[in-house]
């Protein structure tokens, strides 16, 4: 169109069209002096102001560092506890596994105490965890955590020497040291969130664990290919073999560079009383959660193999049962951390405890090598999710220079509880069968859902009281 055109030349639609000419910094625009209300020659207003640039755009700087919630230290101190996780992670089904049977080889015809040095590594982990922690307040991380590793081959020695002298009761010895070795383990997952903030915390922990998944093969492997290693003396060469891949965690572990405590911080030892720490009600309901799915992971997976045996089951299918659990138990691991982070922390421990309620439901209907396979690959699942979850909730509860106190309590309790249950465990199956062992878990499950539901309702009411 030109300036002077005719407005009969116009589109009929056009002839409400509000004149619109303006500059908006950028360009011309355009607009029709129209009206509906002349039936005169009107002309196109053309805007000939100026055009000016519009002014140039700030160059976005890359950030140096994407997350700044996982420091480049923080993945390299991952890596390093996730190895020494495959690798003293492997110490426990080295123990668990070869335990029983070793035991079981040392005593006479009376063969009801044959777990007991079994039960000896749950007490020992359970017994060091608050010293553990405190240890580790007044050396560090890294000093600490090779000061267990140190212990473990220590005790794997211990193990080995007791059964070339057919001593049952120093090979339970040797086996608690071995447990006193796993309570620092146990706190691997508590140093990868040192120096993690927000949604890392989840993540971190996810794949320290994951380590786990790594140590289910390499402590069964261990075990088959260095237990004849004394031969004609059973058993001994495996943990000789546990002794030296012990040795070989403690020189990972000099790898680790644990971050110092913020500047804010107070010095080591101070914070609150630990009496204060531990009546939160997070704390409380983190513990109980944890506690829930570890020790009921462990009362089912401890029955299991005798119940599929007493079931018609071969004795390889108990087995394969089993290592389909420890897969299940932390294959999940890459994942949840993620999870966690998305979904929040009481989620996915609420998920958790509801596929460890299903695993339960499995193995109440039925006996067959499917029904047995089904529920230790689901209470796997449930215990990974519900103990991930446990944890990064715990570590909501503390301040930096109150941690070791706070986790070497949980600790205390957890494994406490949890060696109770593996020692009962077979009782109860014994006494009531393997359906009493499965209905076991549905009140607790119920509880700690419970639990979880009030502290959701405590934060609501906290949230609405302070708008």
């Amino acid at each position: 169109m030109t300036a002077g055109m005719e407005r009969a030349d116009l589109p009929a639609e056009l002839e409400a069209v509000v004149p619109l000419v303006d500059f908006d910094g950028e360009g011309y625009r355009l607009g029709y002096a129209l009206s509906a209300r002349f039936r005169t020659r009107s002309t196109l207003a053309i805007s000939t102001r100026r055009r000016i640039p519009p002014p140039p755009r700030p160059l976005r700087s890359r950030p140096s560092n994407p997350d700044p919630a996982m420091p480049p230290a923080l993945g390299r101190n991952t890596v390093v506890l996730a190895l020494a996780q495959a690798i003293n992670g492997s110490l426990a089904p080295i123990s668990i596994s070869l335990g029983g049977l070793a035991g079981y080889a040392l005593l006479g015809p009376d063969k009801g105490l044959a777990t007991a040095p079994v039960t000896g590594y749950n007490v020992g982990v359970a017994l060091a965890s608050l010293p553990a922690a405190l240890l580790m307040r007044r050396v560090g991380r890294r000093a600490g955590f090779m000061t267990g590793a140190s212990i473990g081959a220590c005790g794997g020695l211990l193990a080995a020497y007791a059964i070339t002298v057919a001593s049952f009761w120093l090979f339970a010895l040797g086996l608690f040291v071995v447990g006193t070795a796993g309570s620092f383990v146990q706190q691997y997952r508590f140093a990868a969130v040192d120096g993690a903030e927000g949604p890392a915390k989840g993540r971190v922990i996810g794949w320290v664990l994951a380590g786990g998944l790594i140590a289910a093969v390499v402590g069964p492997q261990t075990a088959i290919h260095t237990r004849d290693l004394l031969a004609p003396i059973p058993f001994a060469g495996a943990f000789l073999g546990l002794a030296g891949l012990a040795a070989v965690g403690c020189l990972v572990l000099a790898f680790l560079r644990p971050p110092p405590l913020p500047a804010t911080a107070a010095p080591a030892g101070g914070g609150r009383p630990l009496g204060e720490i531990v009546r939160q009600p997070t704390f409380v309901v983190a513990v109980a959660c944890a506690v829930g799915s570890y020790a009921l992971m462990s009362f089912v997976m401890t029955a299991a193999p005798l119940a599929m045996v007493a079931a018609g089951c071969t004795t390889d299918e108990a087995t394969l049962g089993i290592q389909w659990h420890v897969m299940a138990m932390f294959g999940p691991s890459f994942v949840t951390g993620n999870l966690v982070a998305r979904f929040g922390a009481r989620r996915v421990i609420a998920v958790g405890l509801g596929i460890l309620g299903t695993c339960a439901l499995v193995a109440l209907s039925g006996t067959t090598l499917a029904h047995f396979w089904g529920t230790l690959i689901l209470l796997g699942v449930g215990w990974n999710l519900g103990f991930i979850g446990a944890t990064t909730l715990l570590t909501e509860t503390y301040a930096p220079e109150e941690k070791n106190k706070a986790q070497g309590a949980n600790d205390v309790v957890l494994f406490g509880t949890v060696a109770l249950a593996s020692f009962s465990s077979g009782q109860i199956l014994n006494a009531f069968g393997w359906s009493t062992v499965a209905a076991f878990v549905l009140p607790v499950i119920a509880l700690c859902l419970a639990a979880l539901g009030w502290l959701g309702l405590r934060g609501r009411a906290a949230v609405r009281s302070a708008v």
